[in-house]
C-alpha cells in the first residue's frame, strides 16, 4: 500500500522544537522530489520546505528560513522536519507530499503524487 504517514505534532510552547517525521511505504522515497506544507484555518495550503532532485538543493519559504530543516533518510525511507524557534503562527496542520517529477517547486500542484494525512501543530503559551 502506497502512503505517506506524519508523525510528531503537538502542543508547544513559542520558541520550543518539534521534529515532525513522514515515513513512506509502498515506495522508495529517495527516488521522489520530497516536501513539507502546511495549512492554518481559512488558508491556503502553502509550501515551506522541499527537495526536489532536479537540481538537488532544499528550498526553504523566507518564513521559515533558518528556524526549520528538511532531512532525507533514505535508511529508513522518511523525510524529518525539524522545526525551531517556533511562533503562534507556525500553528497549523503540516503535510508531507512525495512526487515522482516535480518541477513547479515548492507549490501545491497535481505534481505532488502522495500526500500524508497531515499532522497538528499548535504554538501557544
Amino acid at each position: 500500500q502506497v502512503q505517506l504517514v506524519e508523525s510528531g505534532g503537538g502542543l508547544v510552547q513559542p520558541g520550543e522544537s518539534l521534529r515532525l517525521s513522514c515515513a513512506a511505504s509502498g515506495f522508495t522515497l529517495d527516488h521522489y522530489a520530497v516536501g513539507w506544507f502546511r495549512q492554518a484555518p481559512g488558508k491556503e495550503r502553502e509550501g515551506l520546505s522541499c527537495f526536489t532532485r532536479s537540481n538537488g538543493t532544499t528550498y526553504y519559504e523566507d518564513s521559515v528560513k533558518g528556524r526549520f530543516t528538511l532531512d532525507r533518510h533514505n535508511t529508513d525511507n522518511t523525510v524529518t522536519l525539524q522545526m525551531n524557534s517556533l511562533k503562534p503562527e507556525d500553528s497549523a496542520t503540516y503535510y508531507c507530499a512525495a512526487g515522482e517529477w516535480v518541477f513547479r517547486g515548492c507549490v501545491v500542484s497535481p505534481e505532488w503524487d502522495y500526500w500524508g494525512q497531515g499532522t497538528q501543530v499548535t504554538v501557544s503559551s
